[in-house]
């Protein structure tokens, strides 16, 4: 296929969002100012240093700006017919870094070119983004069992790839492809699970996965019952409730004489299966709907809580135990696993309502939270700036989502739309994780805050996720596929 790459329908201004771009100036703009005051070092008398990172980052602005400038004048269908070659060159490149990559802060993700290196997972989530809104934009696509399988390899394969790097963070943003997929009219049932499975893997991780197994059991029991006796079947209602009060005393007998919790999830997975046998053949029986919905739901929290707590015990490494233990105030270690933590803390409070002024901050300049530049660079806003200017950042994201949302609607193409949505998560997601980690509502996974955080291939691969959503945008009343 050839793209006129001079046709005027592909010139610079022809529709571009230009509130979208004014937003993502705004936020680079801030972002660079606070990068360089997380650098600034207020006992030398160099303001301004090639060797600093705020001079490498706006080497990567300028080059971004580059390749905006080229990515405006391709053809908008071109990224539908790239889409599968863009995936596979990022799966290749990912498994490249298995094994000649560099390993950076226990995770082997960089692939290094000479002084330069780059982050293959930051293309990997564009081309995702691209691969699964071309599938779904085909024509007559439906979520039937097949289609469904295949988006989750496509999202599955990174997923795996990037565990191997030992990189959980970049991992986790490949499930947030669910919400657009929800949007597109996947069934309710998914993200239910997935909800489901959350709440359960949290609960693991705070009382321990036999207990959490234990209430999930119970729960499953009463919401059940309440089900059957509001669609009239009490009698099942009945039985189900001696049913599972039979499972808890068989658990409590077991427990007693046995006394210890080496086969206890086992003992919690046959009474499991008991009463689901006995469920599923009275709803046969006597055509009760939705019961096995309810069955799946309670089989999938119970082997979430097994498997949670079997990968906490014996797949975590040390460090990543003590920082979800931190998190959750399992354990306390203020020197060790949670200093970031604690240090973030006390930069952001004390910056007060107003903050202590631009590159006044005590806390970056004495260099008291480490990775202030990247990963918690939010504190340097918090202690500068203070209160106010974080809400006002804070405003500034919400308004960049918000927009590029409204944009996604405004979308004829059922690509362009699924792949506002895809991006949209993808921000937002590094948005949210990112600031709660900051401020101790999240481990710290090493997930970098769009446009603020130093690194040029989170950089570039940001601003150009972006830039492609803004050439669609540019056709919105064509049809893309």
């Amino acid at each position: 296929m050839e793209y006129n790459l001079s046709n005027r329908n592909n010139s610079y201004h022809k529709g571009i969002d230009w509130v979208t771009v004014l937003l993502y100036t705004l936020l680079v703009v801030f972002g660079w100012f606070n990068l360089y005051a997380a650098n600034f070092n207020p006992e030398t008398k160099v303001f301004f240093s090639i060797d600093a990172e705020y001079f490498k980052q706006l080497m990567w602005i300028g080059v971004t700006i580059i390749l905006i400038g080229a990515l405006m004048l391709v053809d908008s269908k071109i990224f539908v017919e790239l889409a599968s070659i863009l995936y596979g060159v990022s799966l290749l490149l990912l498994l490249l870094t298995l094994v000649v990559g560099k390993e950076v802060n226990g995770a082997k993700a960089w692939l290094g070119f000479g002084p330069v290196q780059f982050q293959p997972v930051e293309m990997t989530k564009i081309a995702t983004a691209l691969l699964i809104s071309r599938i779904i934009s085909r024509y007559g696509f439906s979520f039937s069992f097949r289609n469904i399988m295949q988006m989750g390899l496509v999202l599955l394969v990174p997923i795996a790839f990037v565990l191997l790097q030992n990189d959980t963070g970049s991992a986790l943003i490949f499930l947030i492809f669910l919400f657009p997929m929800f949007r597109e009219g996947m069934s309710g049932h998914i993200l239910t699970i997935g909800i489901v499975s959350i709440i359960a893997a949290i609960a693991s991780l705070l009382k321990g996965s036999p207990l959490v197994m234990c209430v999930v059991l119970a729960l499953f029991v009463i919401a059940l019952t309440l089900y059957l006796s509001y669609i009239g079947h009490k009698r099942v209602a009945f039985i189900s409730v001696i049913t599972g009060v039979f499972a808890m005393l068989f658990m409590a007998l077991y427990l007693h004489f046995f006394g210890d919790l080496i086969h206890w999830d086992w003992v919690v997975f046959a009474c499991a299966t008991v009463l689901t046998v006995y469920l599923l053949t009275v709803s046969v029986i006597k055509r009760i709907k939705r019961v096995s919905t309810f069955i799946m739901y309670l089989w999938i929290a119970l082997l979430v809580s097994f498997v949670t707590g079997y990968a906490f015990n014996n797949i975590l490494i040390e460090h990543q135990r003590t920082r979800i233990n931190i998190l959750f105030g399992i354990e306390e270690d203020p020197l060790g696993a949670g200093y970031n933590v604690n240090q973030s803390l006390i930069a952001i409070g004390s910056g007060g309502v107003t903050g202590k002024g631009f590159l006044e901050g005590t806390q970056t300049k004495l260099n008291f939270v480490p990775k202030q530049s990247t990963d918690f660079i939010f504190c340097t806003v918090g202690e500068e700036w203070g209160f106010l200017g974080c809400v006002a950042l804070i405003a500034l994201y919400i308004a960049f989502f918000m927009r590029l949302m409204q944009l996604a609607e405004k979308q004829h193409s059922v690509f362009s739309r699924v792949y506002g949505y895809s991006i949209v998560c993808i921000f937002f997601f590094h948005f949210a994780v990112n600031i709660c980690m900051t401020i101790g509502l999240m481990p710290v996974i090493g997930i970098p805050l769009p446009f603020f955080s130093y690194g040029g291939s989170s950089f570039l691969g940001f601003s150009m996720m972006l830039f492609i959503f803004l050439k669609l945008d540019t056709d919105r009343n064509e049809l893309i596929r």
